[in-house]
């Protein structure tokens, strides 16, 4: 009875990395129903990682010259697929959690893989969740996976969770 009180009693800060895609979405929920407790004073801390922006030199293939206006369009588009993100995550916190969760949201710059590892040590995560794309050995072997990334590179516990077909 004492280590039931001490694990509620316990504030956890649960990372969950999200992006774009389902299967990040699916990890917030799954994490929402099994892990943030509802005796717990657990902090859920969405974590997204905005791309780098691509390097362009100043002239692109066909030689015309890139303009600022360009840029800060990127941008701003940039920054609206951020916000969508994070306010898909938050209304999905909201309507699924059986309890009120405490959220906190980041948003970083940079390549997922280093961003989030970066952060996790950074706050010193208790658990580290993702979702993950399920992409094949070929797929993996080009584009990278973040998950098994982290899931090397992270000090905390690093749950993967796989959305079911």
């Amino acid at each position: 009875m004492a280590d039931e009180d001490q694990v509620a009693a316990k504030e956890r800060k649960i990372l969950v990395a999200v992006d774009e895609g389902e299967e990040s979405m699916y990890a917030l929920s799954w994490c929402l129903k099994n892990i943030v407790s509802q005796s717990s004073k657990d902090t859920l801390i969405l974590l997204y990682a905005k791309p780098p922006r691509a390097v362009y030199s100043s002239l692109d293939g066909s030689g015309y010259l890139f303009s600022a206006d360009i840029m800060v369009t990127m941008d701003k588009y940039s920054n609206s697929v951020a916000a969508c993100v994070i306010d898909k995550a938050k209304r999905i916190c909201r309507e699924q959690a059986d309890h009120e969760v405490k959220v906190e949201v980041k948003i970083e710059s940079g390549d997922p893989r280093d961003v989030i590892c970066q952060f996790a040590d950074e706050i010193k995560a208790d658990v580290l969740v993702l979702g993950t794309h399920g992409y094949g050995l070929i797929k993996r072997a080009f584009l990278g996976s973040v998950s098994t990334h982290c899931a090397q590179n992270v000090k905390c516990p690093v749950l993967i969770v796989k959305k079911p077909k």
